[in-house]
């Protein structure tokens, strides 16, 4: 499941011109592979931040090179054929401004191709700003009116006079086993969406809104009769050949 939006992203992927293929955030390279399939003649580049994902990039061999900056402040040595990026420019601001810079740096005929998770208004994050802002109105608002990824029909507006676009959204209905003590929903965000909360909270404050965000999660993803969940997981994609 980690890899299938990727590889559905990958194969709207059609013939590129010549140019380097670019892994955008690659983190620990886990899309490498597919893309060393997919153009084994190709330089591969993978860019990260994090040296640490970076040394574990390397270890997949699916790269010809790696290099440790900001993609919001990157540029290619070269105008490369494909910039991929798989579930990260979620992180960065400014979709307004990123896209179409990424976008001018491609050789004509190149292509960019994108995937963001697209969670913002589902129950497993509105809980959180919502009870966080509740309990603790202090420390916590009800959080930006406008989500960090946009719809499909955003990306699709904002790219059309650069070039040709394909935009969809897709809903993974991803099944999430029993957990012991808690919400098999909260076992997944707590390492991600959940941990700004919890790190602004005492242990009695933190175990308060767990109690909260538990009970919530029951009514809006009722458990299995195994003690699992179903979670629908809204991923938005994007490809532009320029």
């Amino acid at each position: 499941m980690r890899l299938r939006p990727a590889l559905d992203l990958l194969a709207q992927v059609g013939p590129l011109p010549d140019g380097d293929v670019i892994d955008l955030c690659c983190g620990d390279g886990a899309v490498g592979p597919a893309l060393a399939a997919r153009w084994p003649d190709r330089r591969r580049v993978g860019l990260d931040a994090s040296p640490a994902m970076l040394e574990r990039a390397d270890e997949t061999g699916a790269y010809a090179a790696l290099v440790e900056g900001d993609a919001a402040l990157w540029h290619p040595e070269a105008p490369p054929a494909l910039i991929f990026s798989n579930a990260a420019l979620h992180w960065l601001p400014d979709h307004a401004t990123l896209m179409p810079r990424l976008a001018g740096w491609l050789v004509p005929g190149g292509m960019l191709a994108v995937q963001m998770p697209r969670q913002f208004g589902a129950p497993s994050h509105r809980f959180l700003r919502d009870i966080a802002a509740a309990m603790f109105p202090d420390r916590f608002d009800a959080g930006p009116e406008e989500p960090p990824v946009r719809s499909a029909q955003h990306y699709w507006q904002m790219l059309a006079p650069l070039g040709q676009v394909q935009a969809w959204e897709t809903d993974y209905v991803q099944y999430l086993g029993p957990a012991s003590d808690s919400h098999p929903v909260r076992r997944f965000t707590e390492s991600t969406a959940m941990r700004p909360y919890l790190e602004c909270l005492s242990a009695a404050e933190a175990a308060a809104f767990t109690a909260a965000y538990d009970t919530a999660l029951s009514a809006a993803y009722p458990l299995l009769a195994d003690g699992g969940a179903l979670f629908p997981f809204r991923r938005c994609f994007f490809t532009l050949m320029v």
